[in-house]
């Protein structure tokens, strides 16, 4: 952060009576005043800031360094227009005011307002900046309202005075824009570290909230927590939103999977009903379960072609026990399993024995 000393030179000269700057090329001024005190007091609280105008009888300084804004705010509602503007004489003046500044540390700055025709030639106002040159004096111009008049030579003016690059020149055209407007954006507000103060709105000259935080530093801070707040809430709510649509997709899916299992469900169901053979009513557990390897074998009493081959395997108990010890969680040691095998044995013994009595009968009824 820079530290310096700024002298403010106004012009208020009968010139400033045009209104082709919103709303007169005097409250045009001021306003500008007002932004560039903000600008160079909150970069530095040590900055101070002087203000003087360049025309009526003489050249006078209004404010001394100050950092107070009551004070420059009071002084430019007493400025009252009239006579013409001596830009030599002003500058020699301002000159010697920051000569007289309190602390010697601070840099030296003179910011001129010029809107009315500079009647010094060229050649005097190089003279002038080389002098200013010499005693380390930065110089900023503001050149508005006779722009066209005045541009060449207050650009030789700044190119004689510049030093390493401290010195600028701002032409400003008039239009529907204000003035202030467009020093928001200049080098002037910047400073020579080059970065806008934070208040400042980057698309215009107010302050940020349209509070001026030297005036009414309550207000402005209550503005900004209010704002924070809002967009707090703002942000809240837009997360739960995001997050209800979310859940709704995911909601859907979960239940069209419960309608798929349901109707899954539904099917095995009706199919076991249909077969007589599934009827698990009266059994014991391990009837049910010797019933259902039969199913899961068989696929059921409606494949009698398969069935047939299937209760060869079934008998077979090496069979049985390599395709159960391949079942994941079963395990074949088990006495419910070990009775379900059995019990494969003794049915399949008893069917074997119900064949040869009834072959047998068959022959005897033959013979007879």
């Amino acid at each position: 952060m820079v530290l310096e000393a700024s002298i403010l030179v106004l012009d208020n000269s009968e010139w400033m009576r045009n209104g082709d700057y919103t709303p007169t090329r005097l409250e045009a001024q001021a306003d500008a005043v007002n932004l560039i005190f903000g600008a160079k007091t909150q970069s530095n609280p040590e900055n101070t800031v002087s203000l003087m105008t360049m025309a009526g009888k003489s050249p006078k300084v209004l404010v001394t360094f100050t950092s107070d804004i009551g004070k420059i705010l009071s002084a430019l509602h007493a400025v009252s227009i009239g006579g013409k503007a001596s830009f030599l004489t002003s500058v020699q003046i301002a000159q010697l005011a920051l000569k007289h500044r309190q602390n010697k540390n601070q840099r030296q700055r003179i910011i001129v307002f010029v809107g009315s025709p500079v009647e010094e030639d060229e050649k005097t106002l190089v003279k002038l900046a080389k002098k200013l040159k010499k005693n380390n004096i930065a110089v900023d111009v503001i050149n508005f309202g006779e722009e066209t008049e005045n541009t060449t030579r207050l650009e030789a003016f700044v190119a004689a005075v510049n030093n390493n690059d401290n010195s600028n020149l701002v032409t400003v055209p008039p239009g529907p824009h204000l003035l202030s407007d467009i020093l928001v954006s200049s080098a002037i507000v910047a400073g020579e570290d080059g970065s806008a103060p934070a208040y400042v709105s980057s698309g215009g000259g107010s302050y940020e909230f349209g509070v001026d935080p030297n005036l009414d530093p309550e207000l402005a801070l209550a503005i900004r927590i209010s704002l924070e707040e809002e967009r707090a809430r703002q942000e809240s709510a837009s997360g739960t939103s995001a997050a209800t649509e979310g859940a709704a997709p995911a909601a859907t899916g979960t239940e069209n999977a419960m309608s798929i299992e349901d109707d899954l469900l539904a099917q095995a169901l009706a199919s076991s009903q249909a077969d007589g053979d599934h009827d698990m009513e009266g059994l014991t557990e391990e009837q049910e379960m010797q019933r259902a390897i039969q199913m899961s074998m068989g696929g059921g009493s409606g494949h009698d072609a398969a069935g047939a081959s299937t209760d060869e395997a079934m008998n077979d108990p090496d069979f049985m026990n390599s395709v159960l010890g391949s079942l994941s969680g079963v395990d074949t040691t088990d006495p419910r399993i070990q009775n379900v095998l059995q019990g494969f044995s003794s049915a399949s013994n008893n069917s074997s024995k119900e064949e040869e009595d009834k072959k047998k009968k068959e022959e005897e009824e033959k013979k007879e």
